[in-house]
């Protein structure tokens, strides 16, 4: 079955970004891609995001899902038939929705883990954690939201952090027999809020050479239409586009 574009609303899509040294990025990804760099680093990090009525784009929204979700990350940059083209390699993805779990990879790209989240959120202050069911991978973050962009060795401001991840809208997540799936994000309105951690914990960054990885920000997405379009499966050699996949 030819896997459909998806529509949904990201409640809630908070972004915990990481400098990361050239040298071990490259190590986590598959030849054919490359670090993007910011200032001579590379940009990593956890997207938590909680998505509310996800459907096909052609069906109701009254069969929308809900689900907590996340998605470990690294800003790529590779060599397309038009030149060089930027996205994100996913190393890792999890969610707490059993049928995400089973239709990930399947229905749309992206195949995950099974995890156990937990959330408060207000306004003005956030905390998601969780830990997948294999216990391989904890995620515990804090932060709360303020006016402005402040700290960040990567941007000046929160303007420039944002147009930075909105042309990172190409995800990459690796298959079982190879091959690389991608989805695209699609914001009817693309609206970021700057936020300022107050502690992250994440045992995929926290076990990487000591001196390697460092907070940078965080930044938050609330309550945006979106849509999410299948790409064709790419080679990791070559990191170029093959045939359509199909389910």
């Amino acid at each position: 079955m030819r896997q459909p574009r998806l529509s949904s609303v990201v409640e809630r899509r908070l972004l915990v970004n990481y400098r990361l040294t050239p040298e071990v990025a490259a190590r986590l990804l598959p030849d054919g891609l490359r670090p993007q760099l910011v200032r001579g680093h590379a940009v990593a990090g956890i997207c938590l995001l909680r998505l509310g009525d996800v459907r096909p784009s052609w069906a109701p929204k009254t069969v929308g899902l809900r689900s907590e979700n996340a998605a470990h990350r690294i800003a790529v940059e590779w060599d397309g038939p038009g030149g060089v083209e930027t996205g994100v390699y996913i190393p890792r993805r999890d969610t707490a929705s059993l049928l995400n779990t089973w239709a990930g990879g399947r229905l749309f790209p992206g195949e995950h883990g099974r995890a156990d989240f937990e959330v408060r959120e207000t306004p003005s202050e956030l905390r998601v954690a969780y830990t997948t069911r294999s216990g391989d991978t904890r995620v515990d973050v804090t932060v709360e939201v303020t006016p402005d962009l402040r700290g960040s060795q990567l941007f000046d401001n929160l303007q420039q952090a944002s147009i930075f991840f909105e042309r990172g809208a190409k995800g990459y997540s690796p298959t079982a027999a190879g091959a690389l799936e991608g989805m695209e994000l699609n914001a009817d309105a693309w609206r970021l809020d700057a936020c300022r951690i107050v502690s992250a914990q994440s045992s995929f960054f926290d076990s990487l050479p000591q001196g390697s990885v460092t907070l940078d920000c965080a930044l938050l997405m609330r309550e945006v239409p979106v849509t999410w379009r299948p790409l064709p499966a790419m080679h990791p050699d070559l990191a170029v586009p093959l045939a359509p996949q199909h389910t």
